[in-house]
């Protein structure tokens, strides 16, 4: 009988111990701010509270962050997921969390996520996708949500009635309600609402050539700031 006791308690100790026992343990984190330029503010719009944001501030899921004309905020989102919010532009963020191991002290992240709706203005992503860390993330727009299809460079401009996807690098994969998902391949973008189920060549747009040629400056500046943010070991 003692043998038996032992041998349970044993078998859990084991359990608690090995990965194959032990359960992810999901938190909420907040946003980190890269860099700032103009007015920026976020916080609550129902009970409109906000103040400026600055490079301390934490965002948060929840705040609605909001650019002044000429201004911009670069953010990281989770590792992996960086963007500028352009000017004059409102952006909130509905999910972010981390899945850890349970038994890890440090590291040991087994899942991101992430998601944000543009209610207007612009949105540059950087996205890049470990290997070893799964990662979720999409931005809402209107109609359409844009996801990553790859390690990508995309932008998504919104002014509450028509939405503009425009792919810079990689591939993105749109979701229009029910319809099956649309693929924007590096060089293309499309617009909604439309009656078309294929993207086009963004050098037949002034627009969406505008929208690649900014996306691709942002990129430089979102990866510099993002390699001194990861030797800081924010998560």
């Amino acid at each position: 009988m003692r043998f038996v006791s032992f041998s349970s308690v044993l078998t859990l100790g084991f359990c608690l111990l090995g990965n194959g026992c032990s359960k992810g343990i999901t938190r909420a984190t907040a946003a980190t701010v890269f860099f700032v330029r103009g007015n920026v503010s976020f916080g609550d719009v129902e009970r409109n509270d906000f103040r400026p944001v600055t490079s301390e501030s934490k965002i948060h899921v929840g705040d609605v962050v909001r650019t002044s004309d000429e201004a911009s905020i670069d953010l990281a989102l989770i590792p992996g997921v960086f963007l500028q919010v352009s000017g004059n532009s409102e952006v909130k963020i509905e999910d972010l969390k981390l899945t850890k191991d349970g038994n890890e002290t440090a590291g040991g992240v087994l899942d991101r996520r992430a998601s944000v709706r543009l209610n207007r203005g612009r949105i540059v992503t950087s996205f890049s996708e470990s290997a070893k860390n799964a990662s979720q993330f999409g931005i809402t727009a209107g109609q359409i949500t844009v996801r990553p299809d790859s390690d990508c460079l995309f932008s998504v401009w919104s002014d509450g009635r028509s939405t503009r996807a425009t792919c810079g690098r990689g591939e993105v994969k749109v979701c229009v309600d029910a319809e099956p998902p649309m693929k924007i391949a590096a060089g293309y973008f499309c617009e909604w609402p439309t009656a078309s189920r294929e993207p086009n060549v963004a050098t037949a747009d002034a627009r969406a050539q505008m929208d690649i040629k900014n996306a691709l400056d942002v990129e430089l500046e979102l990866l510099d700031q993002a390699a001194g943010w990861q030797n800081r070991r924010v998560f």
